[in-house]
């Protein structure tokens, strides 16, 4: 059976496998999600992402998922905002700030793919996909 939201299934995977403590989880590949799989590498809520483009037509994602030092989980929640029959776009006064700043919210741009701080350096709003904390 296809899936209707692919960003929302990649989040549920990562949730699911957070849950379970299990030390990597793979997504069916797409631009997006490897964009969003970047961005949750670069500002430290997985250890790495890797895709190989080599081989089959289209190689699945991998993410490592990181712990603390003591087991403990280092992303608490994923929440996605704009969905397939309600999109949520915002300008740049309107990109929330997920819990007073200490979470991120990853929004689509026609810029790219980026974070809310970067939007609101850049003074350019877009499609709100998740918040990430």
């Amino acid at each position: 059976m296809p899936v209707t939201d692919p960003i929302a299934d990649m989040l549920t995977r990562i949730r699911n496998a957070n849950m379970a403590f299990h030390e990597e989880v793979e997504i069916p590949y797409s631009k997006l999600k490897w964009e969003i799989a970047k961005i949750l590498r670069d500002e430290g809520y997985i250890k790495a992402c890797f895709w190989n483009p080599k081989g089959k037509k289209k190689p699945p994602i991998k993410i490592m998922l990181k712990y603390g030092p003591n087991g403990e989980r280092v992303i608490h929640g994923l929440e996605r905002i704009s969905k397939p029959g309600r999109r949520i776009y915002g300008g740049v006064d309107q990109i929330p700030r997920t819990l007073g700043g200490l979470g991120i919210t990853i929004v689509s741009t026609s810029r790219g793919v980026m974070v809310d701080r970067e939007c609101r350096r850049k003074r350019i709003g877009g499609e709100i996909l998740c918040a990430v904390w």
